[in-house]
């Protein structure tokens, strides 16, 4: 694409306007960038490369996109900022050129259970406009389709004033007429709590019948309140209550009753239950109380919508034979070519804007989907994928599109089409940034900016700039392995033993039997949505002792960093306490010990309302989190503060030996250095860190459970080309350390270092779901015969 200047013919001088062909940055000091200074070209696809924690998230992200969408926000009134997120500029010099960004991350969709495929892509906001103005019987507006959208019957009177003491009664009836099924509120999916794992009936109150977990007999709140509310008899068991008792004790509506002297609220179990333990998030709750949710709630499709979440008379009203719920349980691709035959003029943008969105699914790989698809199921790349569609047939130009590893959770069949994509909107004049590491990706840019050379600490600033050519030739970490390709293994292990999938039939599986080897590396392999997540997490048996590390979100606040989340911080805070006499407490920022002026934050924040709120470095503890006592106490020379700024591979020497060795601290440092997270500061806070290393993260906490099998979902995500080969070695001691690994993964490194593969398609959606190869790496490309091995026979040059 030529990027000649257009001049006047009389005036060769070049337009002022066509002289800012280029984004500047100076002086970018967000997270680790250590005065980062670069210049971007605009209309142009650049690349940004580097290890993982080498600062690529923070130049782009962190700085050129906050700071776009900062500026936009602030072209709005003081009014409408107020309900905007407030952002602060990032810690920048000079940021000169920037235009509209549009972020395409890999933030997972809502997990809301009332959010699909469908609402957020505004898809199914299509359909039932469709649906009320062509659907047979007509049954009201779109509301009447929405399965979010309850149905209301409502009257009363109310007095209108005339003036002059005139007044008069005016009786209003309202109605609206919704789509959601009354029986599961537009859920699809009713819950109902097991009684037997709330209480012994055999038992009385006084007897502690309960075996709900933290419900201690002697606590007011709980047991007692119930034992001596006086509605029901605590000398009596369960079973024996009477039916008016039963009633009181599982569903009386909040009742004011007397203990003791102590005014409490008396209410059933089952709404109590609900309250205090299903209306949370069930990631964010602890461990045991998550186990007994688990056990206590039992999910079931909905009898009377089947799972539709639509009232009956939403599912009545049909087009050509389908009604709502079966053009949402369609796969995409089938939906597109439905629409595609219906053709009435009266709603033709209608359907011109429904045809475009349905192929934009099937054009980004995404046909597989079906718009009832609940949004939290989605992988990190689905969601991005899922983002994209609303841009892809957009008219406007002259934007900075910002993607974040886009061809994760795509097979290499797959990242040419995403390449062809990126490729796109370049060339209809659009500045596009791109992290990532894929070398089919890296090999389309314009531009290369390489950042390192390691890091965290030990990166953030850039080593390389321009051509990929350039980058080739250049002596950095990426230039040097962008040309790596993994041998195939001459030698594979042989199994211990296997576990059996018998008649696996989850999602789109289409009756699987396999046998997954034990003992070895196995990898699971297909096109997007042929069938591999839900092979390994929706079939293997129950019985097998199975530790799965998904690339679900890390839950934590900024008050959470690598030592809380490990359970590091308990066996440091012990060892502090005990080599100077004193409570563990004390050396928590976020129990006794914390600095009372931030309350162990660290900083002050200041909200400033509609503007940014300003985050200033606590003078009292100047940052460190501590009450001044705290730091008095000394363990191996450090104080905790000290302690908690060094990196890991600071801590696991300091830690090791000498006076300050604290074996229990030891173990997990070590395996936090063996899934590559030396550098990472143990008081970092987790809101900082990048997608790879969050995963990474979990499975250096998952590598001391007891399981014997771990199932690894595309670990490499996130994972620069060096990083692979130390990921390679850590799949390889957990191996030979005795433990199964299945790994559901898209590299060919992992696949070639695989001793068997399971390949699954031969398609996605309804064209996979069978098993199309099972072998040795070597089998695979000898064979050829299946998409997987023609790439990975291409990978290996043979």
């Amino acid at each position: 694409m030529s990027m000649a200047k257009r001049t006047d013919p009389q005036s060769p001088a070049p337009h002022a306007a066509d002289s800012h062909d280029l984004i500047r940055v100076h002086g970018a000091r967000v997270n680790n960038l250590k005065d980062v200074s670069i210049e971007i070209p605009k209309r142009r696809l650049t690349v940004f490369t580097g290890v993982s924690g080498s600062g690529k998230s923070s130049l782009v992200f962190g700085t050129i996109a906050a700071e776009s969408q900062r500026l936009i926000n602030e072209t709005y009134s003081a009014f409408v900022q107020g309900f905007m997120p407030t952002l602060a500029r990032p810690e920048v010099d000079v940021l000169d050129g920037l235009t509209t960004v549009i972020t395409v991350d890999q933030q997972r969709l809502g997990a809301d259970p009332r959010s699909t495929v469908g609402t957020a892509t505004d898809a199914n906001a299509m359909l039932r406009i469709l649906f009320s103005r062509l659907g047979k019987p007509h049954i009201g507006s779109p509301q009447a389709f929405s399965f979010n959208v309850a149905s209301v019957q409502a009257s009363g009177a109310f007095k209108v004033d005339r003036g002059a003491d005139r007044t008069r009664t005016v009786k209003r009836t309202f109605t609206r007429t919704g789509g959601m099924c009354t029986r599961c509120e537009g859920r699809g999916t009713v819950s109902d709590i097991d009684l037997t794992q709330l209480y012994d009936d055999s038992k009385s109150l006084s007897e502690g019948a309960f075996t709900i977990p933290g419900w201690k007999s002697d606590s007011f709140w709980t047991v007692r309140v119930y034992a001596e509310s006086g509605l029901l008899d605590p000398d009596k068991p369960i079973r024996k209550f009477t039916k008016k008792e039963m009633q009181d004790f599982l569903y009386r509506e909040p009742t004011k009753v007397k203990v003791e002297g102590v005014n409490l609220t008396y209410e059933g179990l089952i709404p109590k239950i609900q309250k205090s333990f299903l209306s949370k998030d069930k990631e964010a709750l602890q461990p045991h109380i998550r186990e007994f949710v688990e056990r206590a709630v039992t999910f079931t499709t909905c009898p009377e919508c089947d799972g539709s979440r639509l009232s009956a008379e939403a599912r009545s009203s049909k087009i050509a034979k389908l009604s709502i719920s079966d053009a949402c349980a369609m796969q995409i691709s089938d939906l597109a070519e439905w629409v595609r035959g219906l053709d009435d003029p009266s709603v033709a943008p209608l359907l011109a804007a429904l045809r475009r969105t349905l192929d934009s699914f099937v054009e980004i790989g995404l046909g597989y989907l079906s718009l009832d698809r609940p949004s939290g199921t989605l992988s990190g790349g689905e969601a991005q994928r899922v983002k994209m569609i609303r841009h892809l047939g957009s008219s406007l130009t002259d934007v900075t599109y910002v993607f974040d590893e886009p061809t994760i959770g795509l097979h290499p069949h797959d990242i040419q089409r995403m390449n062809d994509l990126l490729l796109r909107l370049r060339d209809k004049g659009n500045t596009v940034l791109v992290v990532e590491h894929k070398p089919q990706t890296i090999a389309i840019a314009d531009h290369v900016v390489d950042l390192g050379p390691g890091a965290g600490t030990a990166g953030g600033t850039v080593c390389f700039e321009g051509t990929v050519e350039g980058l080739r030739a250049g002596d950095t970490i990426t230039g040097r392995h962008l040309d790596d390709r993994a041998a195939v293994k001459e030698t594979v292990r042989r199994p211990t033993g296997a576990l059996e999938v018998r008649g696996a039939s989850a999602h789109n599986l289409q009756g699987v039997d396999v046998d997954i080897p034990l003992g070895v590396l196995t990898v699971i392999t297909g096109v997007a949505g042929s069938g591999k997540s839900s092979l390994v997490h929706g079939s293997i048996p129950a019985g097998a002792e199975v530790v799965s590390v998904d690339q679900g979100a890390i839950r934590g606040s900024r008050r959470s960093n690598p030592a809380t989340y490990t359970g590091l911080l308990d066996p440091i805070r012990k060892a502090f306490a005990k080599a100077n006499g004193v409570k563990p407490a004390l050396f928590s920022p976020n129990s006794e010990g914390a600095c009372p002026t931030c309350n162990g934050a660290g900083v002050i924040y200041t909200d400033l309302a509609m503007m940014a709120g300003v985050a200033t470095t606590c003078e009292e503890c100047e940052g460190r989190r501590f009450q001044a006592s705290v730091l008095d106490y000394h363990f191996g020379g450090r104080d905790i503060s000290e302690v908690l700024a060094m990196s890991v591979t600071e801590a696991e020497e300091f830690f090791g030996a000498g006076e300050a060795r604290t074996p229990a601290a030891h173990r997990i440092l070590e395996r936090l250095a063996d899934v590559g997270l030396g550098y990472l500061g143990l008081g970092q806070p987790l809101t900082t860190l990048s997608g790879g290393e969050r995963q990474r993260l979990k499975l250096a906490t998952h590598m001391a459970d007891k399981g014997g099998v771990y199932v690894l979902d595309e670990p490499t995500t996130g994972l620069h080309l060096a990083d692979v080969e130390q990921l390679l070695g850590l799949l390889d001691r957990l191996v030979d350390s005795g433990k199964s690994v299945i790994v559901v993964e898209h590299h060919q490194a992992v696949m070639a270092h695989a001793d068997w593969i399971i390949d699954l398609g031969p398609g996605a959606g309804h064209d996979g779901g069978r098993i199309v190869f099972e072998g040795t790496p070597a089998d695979l490309v000898a064979a050829r015969s299946t998409l997987t091995g023609e790439h990975l026979a291409a990978y290996v040059g043979s």
